[in-house]
């Protein structure tokens, strides 16, 4: 039986660790910016951890099992690359040591990504909401 008889349930795994992994940073570093100490508990952290992680891999599993692979599917490509960026841009948001300012950028950064990254998978195209503006 070939990973492709599982999609339906990895797709599903994928969507609820993208919910999961866009309000967990955004709860976790805006309240951090405020000044609470819960965001860095561990229980928050490797939560965190694991769901990007579940994130990344189920997005990797879905991108090896459709067919055509990069070519067929640039938008997916496209939309897995911003992930690591997002991901990357969520740790730097997050380094204490960082001033306020710098980690607002990167939180504001984080975000933006986020929504680029939604826009790509609703759209199935790499220009995600640009497709939505007149032409």
């Amino acid at each position: 039986m070939s990973l492709m008889a599982y999609y339906p349930q990895i797709k599903w795994l994928h969507v609820h660790a993208v919910m999961c992994s866009g309000l967990l940073f955004a709860l976790r570093c805006g309240a951090a910016l405020l000044g609470a100490r819960w965001p860095q508990h561990a229980i928050a952290r490797y939560g965190s951890y694991l769901i990007d992680t579940t994130l990344l891999a189920a997005g990797l599993t879905l991108f090896t099992i459709l067919p055509g692979g990069v070519f067929a599917n640039g938008w997916l490509t496209i939309k897995l690359m911003l992930v690591v960026v997002y991901v990357v841009l969520g740790v730097l948001a997050m380094r204490p040591k960082r001033t306020r300012t710098t980690r607002f950028v990167f939180y504001l950064a984080a975000l933006a990504t986020f929504a680029c990254i939604y826009g790509i998978a609703r759209m199935h195209n790499p220009l995600g909401w640009l497709l939505l503006l007149p032409r």
